[in-house]
This record gives C-alpha cells, sequence and structure tokens, in this order.
C-alpha cells in the first residue's frame, strides 16, 4: 500500500520530484526520462507510468534552464516512436502464438482475425488516438501487432500520433507550465491533465457497458 502512495504522491507532484532528479542525475536525466517513455509505450507490462503530465513538467523545467528543450523533444519523440515500434514488433512475434490453438476458450483464430479486420478498418485513427489515452496508448500499437496491421501503415501513423503526443505536451509544459495561475496550482493542473486524459476511455466504457445492458434487457 506504501508504494501505491509513494507512486501517486509522485505522480500529482512531479514539479516537486522532477527538480530533485534532475540534480541528482545530471545529464543522465535525459536517459532517464527517454527509458521511462519509452517502458510506456514498449513495454505491455508497464502501461501506468505517468506520461502526459510527466511530458507537461518536462516542458515547464524547460523555460527554467534546467532541461534543454531541443534536446528533450528529439529525444522523448524517438523514445516513444522506438517504444511503439517494439511494442507492435511484440505483438506481431509473439502475439499470434496465443490463438496457436483453434479450441482455445478465450484465444480463438477467430478473434485474431476479427482484430486485423478491425486494425484494417480503423487502425490508424487507432494507432493515433490511443496515443493520447494513458493504458490504451500502451496496448494499441501490441494488438496492432497481434492483428497483423500492414508495417508500413503502423509506421505512419506511429510517427505522426508519436511526434504529435510529445510535442503537443512537451510545448504544452514549455509555453504554459510556468504561467503564474500555472505554476501556482500546478498539482491541480497535473490531476486535471490526468482526468482528462482518462475521461475518453471511461466515457467509452460507459457506453459499452449501457449498450449491453440494453441488450441484454431486450432478450
Amino acid at each position: 500500500m506504501d508504494i501505491i502512495i509513494n507512486f501517486i504522491d509522485f505522480f500529482i507532484h512531479l514539479d516537486k520530484y522532477l527538480p530533485a532528479i534532475i540534480q541528482s542525475f545530471g545529464i543522465w536525466a535525459y536517459i532517464l526520462m527517454f527509458l521511462v517513455v519509452f517502458c510506456e509505450t514498449g513495454l505491455v507490462v508497464v502501461p501506468i507510468l505517468p506520461g502526459d503530465s510527466l511530458l507537461f513538467a518536462l516542458g515547464a523545467l524547460a523555460t527554467q534552464g534546467s532541461l534543454n528543450i531541443e534536446i528533450l523533444l528529439v529525444l522523448l519523440c524517438i523514445a516513444a516512436i522506438a517504444g511503439d515500434t517494439v511494442n507492435y514488433s511484440i505483438g506481431h512475434f509473439i502475439g499470434p502464438k496465443v490463438f496457436h490453438y483453434e479450441g482455445g476458450r478465450f484465444f480463438k483464430k477467430e478473434y485474431l482475425l476479427k482484430t486485423h479486420q478491425f486494425y484494417e478498418k480503423h487502425g490508424g485513427k487507432t494507432i493515433v488516438l490511443a496515443r493520447f489515452i494513458p493504458i490504451i496508448r500502451t496496448f494499441a500499437p501490441f494488438v496492432a501487432g497481434v492483428g497483423a496491421m500492414s508495417y508500413a501503415k503502423f509506421v505512419l501513423y506511429n510517427l505522426s500520433g508519436g511526434i504529435a503526443w510529445v510535442c503537443l505536451f512537451l510545448l504544452g509544459g514549455y509555453f504554459f507550465g510556468n504561467i503564474p495561475s500555472v505554476k501556482n496550482n500546478f498539482t491541480l493542473v497535473i490531476m486535471a491533465i490526468i482526468i482528462i486524459s482518462v475521461m475518453p476511455g471511461v466515457v467509452g466504457y460507459r457506453r459499452r457497458r449501457s449498450r449491453y445492458l440494453k441488450e441484454k434487457g431486450s432478450e
């Protein structure tokens, strides 16, 4: 429980903890931030790292001279794009094996085909928009790889989505993070970013739940 509490505290007080990390690690802080962004997007096992709020906080710190905004933009765009590429590759080479057994209770071959059809129809929009939704952005490239979405198509949306995501939040923090009203209420701003980020997923879940209950009630 203490670990969870400490994680949440770090999550919403990035303005307090990040300067200490940067001071302790120096230039290696860039590598650390690269790894955080890469792991959130590239490894399915860590979908709860603070991507959106971290980028915003890093942008705000860059205005104070603690970090170089140009280096952050290049490095974190590479991290985001490379992370999704690795995630896609894991899904492509390992995911399909889950569907090997025709008679599996959950992992049936027909599910793989349906996933493939979904990504052929909605793949581009899914990969780009998923960047802005925590947790979902971690699983979207994996499922795209499992669904056999063409790599050429994936690369196009991966590049555009990764660059848009990093630039929006990093430059948002850079240009607005040190405005007095934002700086003095930074914790509230971080919480607002988190809430806004997860809202599409919550709304989508409620819609699916409502549709399911209506269909069940009509039977």
